[in-house]
């Protein structure tokens, strides 16, 4: 590490030119390839999958994606049957079917589908079909529907638009997020240091080194699945974890420039000592990143290596491109004041004060009374977690404002103002996510058993209507459509599901060859969950153990990486509490310009999980490895954990503050998802930050003595030589680590300060 930062420091312009190449080359073959990402949920081997199979072999026409256009006069107004009104929306419907990428559109004034224009005569609505699914329909041909329909708007007419492909059209807050995020990072960081120049270095190393991930994560789209929302996601811990990794090498930096060391050798200090924790905590992300893979899910596979990628150039730009470019500022990464103190009084030791240096001694006095506080603390937030309910949060839960919403609840409640989806009138809100069964026919006899499924299935409880069956041109599939009572993110939409497939469909099957599979965006959703939940321990487990590996290697120590993991189980539960109580239970979703509450996403615990996982440890990293410095120095385990916790304490904060602000940001961002890993990042970070690495790990660890550093000798022996600290300082401190494993595993009171070397 040394010999690299002593590279970058002396051809600086090259190791800058390099970055900046890499920058504009990705992102001319970005801006040259364009955009392909995919979300795609498929679950091979479930039934929905099936479902869908059969849809796209037997129906090819019905298979793309569809969209709803919906329209409603007012009170006072004429009715959507009123000549004025038909011949607008019916101009308008040809219009859309004219478009490209439109494949079909149905009309309820054909009187082929009465049922599409409500009792009161005051909505109606038609199906929009593309002819491709809704991964691949490209936005301008979404944007093109959107506008044609939007144009037939007049006095006591309101058109409005839903679907899948609709929501890709609706307007988000851009690049609002990753701009608010930067300017407070950058005021943040000018407190800190006093210097223009060295709180601009953290923001242009991560703008860098981000800015080429996401046009990578652009061309990783060409040749994986890679979902629409992984470049915002790769982003969003991109800022958070670049800003915070150059904070802390700059922090070093300066440090050492105090100490009266040139800027070369302050540079090259800061990256042999800090940059190799840079460099660990960095592995540790990618490495709760990766444990996604394991779930062998295209959709998943993609966002993984997609943010891990962002991670590894956040950490090379780190210890690579930030060396470079503290060497061209010099001296001016200290305030004038600083300088001026360097100058007149030399090199001064810096030691501990302030609030640090007190809390920190606080909690060395009082352990057990704040490490309890903390528990109850933790606790608590994670309580609601128990209520978790994954599901597909439909466009029920937009913004009021968008087009999407306003479809939903017109279809739903008969009006848009509507304040529950499922208060009645309309169409009611099933039609916003009908369900739809699928089967091979072979025979006349699975022909009849098909027309007598019709009075069976309206007979179930929670059927609200159902379609003809429907029969492909070869007569060898069919499938009708079955709309539920309940909207498709309610549970007993779910519960229909599980009804239909358990106990409705086989009975009716009886004598048939008949195999019925029940497709749809609610069905498809669950069997996504069923999917996930069933690999989560799997997935946990692997996770929790490499990171224990990881730091087991690097403090050799059992205690250190068991705590670690338990802080990181409490930093995930309290996160999760916080997400559910926001999003699933509503507490404030609509003031936030979130939408309504709705289930948790299937897919989002374990991204989470991963993410979380991985930013959690970097605190642990950084905490830890000074007191294992002052510990292998000293053997004092109270003053271990009193100087690392003084000395780091600032540092954690700012740079908590710098990451919590960037994850808040992109509430900003208008999408759904992104604001939920935003609010779960900040709030994991948070309380990471200032309760567990800040209170309850020193509590810990000063209840638990010595022994936070055992480890047997038997495994001390077989275990490799890792080590985050320069490898001029480890042989000493393997020689004192060794004496005092020795008196440890012996149980002899002995002094270790008193060992020589």
């Amino acid at each position: 590490m040394a010999a690299l930062a002593r590279w970058c420091v002396r051809h600086r312009l090259v190791a800058v030119l390099l970055w900046l190449l890499a920058f504009a080359g990705t992102a001319a073959g970005a801006a040259v390839a364009g955009a392909a990402y995919s979300n795609d949920y498929k679950t091979p081997g479930t039934e929905s999958s099936r479902a869908t199979e059969l849809l796209s072999e037997g129906f090819p026409g019905v298979s793309g994606d569809s969209a709803t256009v919906v329209w409603h006069t007012s009170d006072g107004t004429a009715s959507v049957r009123a000549a004025a009104v038909e011949q607008t929306m019916t101009r308008t419907l040809d219009e859309i079917a004219d478009l490209p990428g439109v494949a079909a559109v149905t009309d309820p004034y054909d009187g082929a589908d009465g049922g599409r224009i409500s009792e009161d005569g005051r909505t109606a609505y038609a199906t929009v079909t593309f002819d491709q699914p809704a991964e691949d329909v490209d936005k301008a041909q979404a944007e093109a529907v959107v506008d044609t329909a939007k144009a037939a708007e007049g006095d006591g007419l309101q058109v409005e638009l839903g679907g899948t492909s609709i929501g890709l059209t609706e307007t988000s807050g851009g690049h609002l997020a990753e701009i608010v995020g930067v300017l407070v990072a950058a005021v943040v960081l000018f407190l800190a240091f006093g210097s223009l120049a060295a709180s601009l270095l953290p923001i242009a190393t991560a703008l860098v080194s981000v800015g080429t991930a996401y046009a990578g994560i652009t061309l990783l789209g060409h040749a994986m699945t890679v979902a629409d929302f992984a470049p915002m996601l790769g982003t969003l811990i991109g800022l958070g974890v670049g800003i915070d990794y150059a904070l802390f090498i700059v922090t070093r930096h300066r440090r050492g420039l105090k100490r009266g060391l040139s800027v070369e050798e302050a540079a090259r200090s800061a990256v042999a000592t800090t940059g190799r924790a840079v460099v660990f905590a960095g592995a540790t992300v990618c490495i709760a990143l990766l444990g996604m893979l394991i779930l062998r899910l295209g959709f998943l596979n993609g966002v993984a290596i997609a943010a891990s990628l962002t991670v590894v150039l956040t950490v090379a730009a780190s210890v690579t491109l930030l060396p470079a470019l503290l060497s061209f500022i010099g001296m001016r990464a200290l305030s004038r004041r600083e300088r001026r103190r360097l100058a007149e009084h030399g090199p001064e030791p810096e030691l501990p004060t302030g609030f640090a240096a007190r809390w920190s001694a606080f909690v060395e006095r009082h352990p057990k009374k704040l490490g309890a506080l903390a528990l109850v603390v933790m606790t608590l937030l994670a309580l609601p977690t128990l209520g978790l309910r994954l599901g597909t949060s439909d466009q029920g839960n937009d913004p009021q404002t968008t087009t999407t919403r306003q479809a939903y609840d017109l279809l739903a409640g008969g009006t848009s103002r509507s304040s529950a989806a499922e208060s009645g009138g309309g169409f009611g809100p099933g039609v916003n996510g009908p369900l739809t069964l699928v089967t091979e026919v072979d025979g006349a006899a699975d022909e009849v058993a098909l027309d007598n499924l019709d009075t069976t299935l309206r007979a179930t409880e929670g059927v609200s209507a159902v379609t003809p069956v429907t029969y492909n041109t070869g007569g060898d599939t069919a499938y009708l459509t079955v709309v539920p009572d309940s909207s498709p993110q309610s549970a007993r939409t779910s519960e229909l599901v599980e009804r239909l497939r358990d106990e409705v469909l086989p009975r009716a099957e009886t004598g048939t060859s008949l195999e019925l599979h029940v497709g749809g965006v609610t069905a498809g959703y669950d069997d996504f969950a069923d999917v996930i939940v069933g690999k989560l321990p799997l997935f946990v487990g692997v996770v929790i153990g490499l990171g224990c590996l990881l730091l087991l290697l690097a403090f050799r120590s059992v205690g250190i990486p068991l705590k670690a993991a338990a802080m990181n189980v409490a930093a995930v539960a309290a996160a999760f509490g916080v997400v559910v109580a926001i999003f699933q239970w509503g507490w404030g979703s609509e003031l936030l310009g979130l939408g309504r509450a709705g289930p948790i996403e299937p897919f989002l615990p374990v991204i989470m999980v991963s993410v979380l996982f991985g930013l959690s440890m970097d605190y642990q990293v950084f905490l830890v490895s000074r007191m294992y410095e002052e510990w292998l120095e000293t053997g004092d385990n109270r003053r271990a954990v009193r100087v690392g916790l003084a000395e780091t304490s600032r540092v954690i904060n700012s740079a908590a503050v710098i990451m919590i602000s960037v994850f808040l940001a992109f509430v900003l961002s208008g999408d759904r998802v992104i604001a939920m890993f935003g609010i779960a990042l900040a709030a994991a970070v948070a309380l990471d930050a200032f309760v567990l690495r800040t209170l309850l790990v020193p509590a810990l660890m000063h209840m638990l003595g010595g022994a936070n550093w055992w480890l047997p000798r038997w495994l001390d022996r077989r275990m490799p030589r890792i080590s985050i600290e320069p490898p001029e300082t480890r042989a000493a401190h393997e020689r004192l680590a060794d004496v005092v494993v020795d008196d440890l595993e012996k149980e002899r009171p002995k002094d270790v300060r008193d060992i020589p070397g």
